[in-house]
């Protein structure tokens, strides 16, 4: 049995911050190279035992991670999990230990993984069925080398229409590699694995001994039928020369024998080891992807500035003119926001679940805003296996004193008074409908018995991290904040409220976000692709600083359309504003929506309905994220705006 995770989770959220801490130390005290994100390289000699490791088996198609072991892969003697944190355990990660023997800088020719000369692994035919609907489902193996994820080289050539001498080739990388390929309605298994390891020589001095790091992990598989390698009683084989070599087949319907080879080739390299990342984090077309980023901000600032100046300049002239006195009467005959002064504070319906929702958009926006700044600054890179997720978790729980501090004020703003109800919603509302989401598709994938499946012990222990860390923390925030002066509204509500006029088609609130939705969209649909593959294709994701500079274009942008909408509402005399303006704020998340059923369509090749289930379920959790992310900084920025015009007015 495995000890429970949340121990484990607790102890490796400190060890992610630890680097903060050596950081600190090395700008105090004379020391040597200081490595992020915190994890000190490892210095091997001659001969030391590089362990490869197993994390798990993933597939596109299905979004349905799995156990090494669940496939029937060759055993050690003795299987060991790795303790895993819990943005690990919520990613599907099972890190485990491999028989495969490997030294460093020793090469090996070819070696047989388990089985004997006279005797290979037999495959039954429940464990031949099993193979083969993963092979067919295009399911991947990713193995570690040193923190290191294994990846397959692919060759492409850049010039097809010229000579082949002038061929260019584009070296890219893949993670993991296929556990096997299917040809003419037969599949094939990838039974031959040989790795390429490069290490990075350190210079020392001459008495020392030299150490070596090892700074890239490759993989070239292969599928070598069972009569096409001759292995012997040490366990060494003699790989097929040339291609004249048949395909591991493996056939669903009976049985199956076979052997798990492998072989280790050893190169220099000089990559040093704080740049041992890079080959996998520059996967793609990076200069595509700047570009883009480039150009979308470049079009954000321009448009938010037109707006910025056609807003400030027509402010001003209704500024001027409702503050002339001697033409007050003639003002008041025409429409405009001025006429609805005595309405526009007036609360409106269900302040309670309004102020629970803002409350919970602070605490998302918090979050947020933290961990995309420490990911830029290099400590949550991919190397620290789900110190994101982690970091992330952990971060909402705290920052549940500012969502309730934020969500408690302007409760007693809206005139509320039952401020315990109000936190207790503030603390279950969104976290409520988040929880009750992901255990129904845990439930799903429970019973397709996938690693992703987060275990009862991880779930009580988020469950106690909600009531044990978040919940008084809120209650604490929102005690605070219900006793804080409330906001200072400058002008009175009236007794009565003001009929509101007819209002024209244009103001009708789902075309209000239809309008409200294009430029906040139009400032991130470039980075959404990319996480959008790193979430659903297992890309790495590492452009923190180009999303930080995203992130603040968003709140900008969000912020300046929402101040026009509601000064657009207001002109039309309709004062009822404040749900209006946090849904229509909210409104690139509708187009978040019609962009992931777009990416469904047309990048993903999801057929079944469990994959699709789990796709759509997070995809919801995404969009009502996005929804009160956007709505919250929209609300606030009206908020602020509407305060301002209204004092800046004479109101008789």
């Amino acid at each position: 049995m495995k000890p429970t995770l949340h121990s484990w989770a607790r102890t490796r959220l400190a060890m992610d911050w630890l680097p903060w801490s050596l950081l600190l130390l090395s700008l105090t005290c004379d020391t040597g190279a200081f490595y992020v994100p915190g994890v000190a390289p490892i210095n091997f000699h001659q001969n030391d035992p590089v362990e490869i490791k197993a994390v798990k088996l993933t597939s596109s198609r299905t979004q349905l991670p799995y156990e090494y072991y669940s496939l029937p892969f060759c055993q050690p003697n003795k299987i060991t999990y790795k303790a895993e944190n819990l943005g690990e355990v919520l990613r599907g990660d099972r890190i485990v230990n491999t028989p495969f023997q490997v030294l460093m800088n020793s090469e090996k020719k070819c070696e047989v993984l388990c089985g004997q000369s006279n005797k290979p692994v037999t495959l039954t035919v429940e464990q031949s069925r099993l193979v083969a609907e993963r092979i067919s489902e295009d399911y991947y193996v990713h193995l570690i080398a040193d923190n290191l994820p294994v990846a397959t080289r692919l060759e492409l050539y850049s010039n097809r229409d010229g000579d082949d001498k002038k061929k260019e080739k584009d070296v890219q990388f893949e993670h993991g590699y296929r556990l096997g390929f299917t040809d003419v309605n037969k599949i094939y298994l990838h039974n031959h694995l040989s790795f390429i390891l490069y290490y990075h020589r350190e210079d020392l001095e001459e008495d020392r001994e030299h150490t070596y790091r090892v700074v890239r992990f490759e993989v070239i598989p292969q599928s070598i039928r069972l009569e096409d390698l001759k292995a012997d009683e040490k366990s060494s084989c003699t790989l097929p020369e040339g291609t004249n070599s048949s395909p591991q087949e493996i056939d669903p319907t009976k049985e199956n024998q076979l052997y798990f080879t492998y072989s280790v080739h050893w190169e220099e390299s000089d990559i040093k080891w704080a740049s041992r990342w890079d080959t996998y984090l520059t996967m793609s077309d990076v200069q595509i992807h700047w570009f883009s980023i480039i150009n979308s901000v470049v079009v954000v600032f321009f448009l938010s500035g037109i707006l910025s100046m056609i807003i400030i300049r027509t402010l001003r002239k209704d500024i001027a003119n409702y503050n002339k006195e001697d033409d007050i009467e003639d003002t008041m005959e025409e429409s405009g926001w001025k006429l609805v002064h005595g309405d526009v504070f007036r609360p409106p319906q269900y302040p309670m679940i309004l102020s629970s929702l803002l409350g919970s958009g602070i605490q998302l926006f918090c979050m947020i805003l933290i961990v995309i700044f420490v990911a830029m600054l290099g400590m949550l890179s991919p190397s620290s296996r789900g110190a994101l997720m982690t970091t992330a978790c952990f971060l909402f729980m705290f920052m549940g004193v500012f969502g309730g501090f934020s969500a408690g004020r302007l409760y007693r703003t809206l005139k509320g008074h039952r401020w315990k109800k109000g936190a207790f919603c503030t603390a279950t509302l969104y976290p409520g409908v988040v929880f009750g989401i992901c255990f129904v598709l845990n439930c799903f994938i429970w019973g397709k018995h996938s690693s992703g499946a987060v275990p009862f012990p991880t779930m009580v222990a988020l469950l106690c991290m909600w009531f044990g860390i978040s919940l008084p923390l809120v209650y604490l925030g929102y005690y605070f904040g219900f006793r804080k002066q409330p906001y200072d509204n400058p002008v009175r509500t009236n007794q009565i409220p003001r009929q509101i006029p007819e209002q024209r088609w244009y103001m009708n609130r789902f075309v209000g976000i239809l309008m409200a939705g294009i430029l906040p969209f139009g400032a991130m649909f470039i980075e959404l692709f990319f996480i959008f593959s790193a979430i659903w294709e297992n890309q790495f994701y590492y452009l923190f600083g180009f999303l930080f500079l995203v992130f603040i274009i968003l709140v900008v942008s969000c912020s300046q359309i929402s101040i026009v909408m509601v000064y657009f509402q207001l002109c039309a005399e309709d004062y009822r504003w404040w749900w209006r303006n946090f849904l229509v704020s909210g409104g690139s998340a509708f187009y978040v929506l019609v962009y992931a059923i777009f990416y469904f369509v047309n990048k993903l090749d999801i057929v079944e309905f469990i994959p699709s289930l789990l796709y759509f379920g997070y995809t919801a959790l995404m969009v009502l994220s996005f929804w009160l992310l956007t709505g919250t900084i929209g609300f606030y920025a009206a908020y602020m705006f509407v305060r301002k015009i209204y004092a800046a007015v004479k109101i008789d």
